[in-house]
C-alpha cells in the first residue's frame, strides 16, 4: 500500500525482526503509543505531519503515560515533516533519531536525520548528486542551479524494473538519462545555488491560476506553520477570471477558530501573491486516507460546496 511501510516491513523481517500491525482503519494516536509500549517497538514508520501532529498531541496531553523507552527510531517519508513538530516528538522522545527520507514506492533516496542534541531543526534538505538529479522534463538535461527553472525530480540506485504490466507508465517513470537509469515520480523541484533540491509537489496536483503553477505542498508547508492550522490542504476551484483559483481546507487547532484574513495575511508574507491561496474554509477533516493522502478531487468538491455556501466576498 506504501512504500514506507513495505520497506521497513521487509527489512525488519530479513533481519530476523518483529513487525507490529495496527488492526484498525485509520489514525489513533493513543492505540499507537499502546503499542509501541506493549510490543516493545523500537522504529516507528509514520507518514510525516499527518502522522507526526496527532501522536506529538496525546503526548503532549499526558506525558507520562507512556513507557516510549523501547523507542530508537522515527522514520517518514511522502509528505512535509515540519522542524517545529520534529523538535516536539524529540523532546518527549530525546533518546529517539528522526529519519526524514525523500522517497517513493518507486524509488529509495537520500535520507536526513534529527536528534535531540541537534541545533536548530529545519525541513529536509536534500542535495543533488550522482543518485539526486533534478531534470528537464522534455530534454533530460539538468536543470542549472539557481536558475529557477521547474523540473522533475529523477532517483537513481536501485529502482523497480517498472509497473506490472503498464509497458507506457513504466517508460515514463522508469527514464534512461544519460546511461543510468532513473526513477521519475512525477514530482517537481527546483535546485537553488548551493545544489539543494527544493521539492514543490506533485504535477498531477497542481494548480493554472492565472497562466502561473501553484503547487499544493508547497503552500500547505507555509500554511502549516501558522498556530491556528493543524492540518491544511490546498486545492484548484475553476474560477472565470484566471482558470483556477487557490482555496485552502484548513482544520483548524482544538479550540480555535479560522480567520480568514489572518491566514491570507500569513501566506502573503511567505509566498508569491499568485501562490496565496483566496480563500480559506474551515473543516473538521480532511478525510485522509490510512496512508496519510488526501482526495484532491472530493476536495475540489468540498471545497465548491462550502464556497456556494459562504457570501463571504473573495479576498482580493
Amino acid at each position: 500500500m506504501h512504500g514506507t511501510g513495505l520497506f521497513a516491513s521487509v527489512s525488519s523481517l530479513a533481519g530476523g525482526g518483529k513487525v507490529v500491525l495496527i488492526d484498525r482503519i485509520g489514525l489513533d494516536p493513543e492505540l499507537i503509543w499502546d503499542e509501541v509500549e506493549r510490543e516493545g517497538v523500537q522504529s516507528l514508520s509514520i507518514v510525516g505531519d499527518v502522522f507526526a501532529r496527532p501522536l506529538l498531541d496525546v503526548l503532549r496531553a499526558e506525558p507520562s503515560r507512556w513507557d516510549l523507552s523501547s523507542l530508537r527510531a522515527i522514520t517518514s517519508s511522502g509528505v512535509l515533516f515540519s522542524p517545529e513538530v520534529k523538535r516536539g516528538l524529540l523532546e518527549h522522545l530525546p533518546n529517539v533519531t528522526i529519519v526524514d527520507s525523500l522517497a517513493a514506492s518507486e524509488g529509495v533516496g537520500p535520507r536526513q536525520d534529527a536528534r535531540a542534541t541537534d541545533g536548530e531543526l529545519t525541513t529536509a534538505r536534500f542535495s543533488v548528486n550522482d543518485r539526486v538529479r533534478v531534470i528537464d522534463d522534455e530534454t533530460g538535461a539538468d536543470v542549472v542551479p539557481g536558475s529557477g527553472q521547474i523540473g522533475l525530480l529523477a532517483m537513481g540506485g536501485r529502482i523497480p524494473v517498472g509497473y506490472f504490466k503498464d509497458v507506457e507508465k513504466s517508460a515514463a517513470t522508469f527514464r534512461t538519462v544519460g546511461d543510468r537509469r532513473y526513477s521519475v515520480p512525477g514530482d517537481y523541484a527546483t535546485v537553488e545555488a548551493d545544489g539543494t533540491v527544493k521539492l514543490l509537489g506533485r504535477g498531477s496536483a497542481s494548480i493554472n491560476t492565472g497562466g502561473e503553477k501553484v503547487y499544493p505542498e508547497e503552500v500547505e508547508a507555509e500554511l502549516r506553520q501558522h498556530p491556528s492550522v493543524f492540518d491544511c490542504a490546498v486545492v484548484g476551484v475553476p474560477d472565470e477570471r484566471f482558470g483556477e483559483r487557490v482555496v485552502a481546507l484548513v482544520q483548524p487547532v482544538a479550540g480555535e477558530t479560522v480567520v480568514e484574513g489572518d491566514l491570507l495575511a500569513w501566506c502573503r508574507e511567505r509566498l508569491a501573491t499568485y501562490k496565496a491561496p483566496r480563500r480559506y474554509v474551515a473543516v473538521d477533516s480532511l478525510q485522509r486516507s490510512a496512508a496519510g493522502k488526501v482526495h484532491h478531487k472530493d476536495l475540489r468538491a468540498l471545497a465548491l460546496e462550502l464556497l456556494a455556501a459562504d457570501t463571504t466576498d473573495s479576498a482580493d
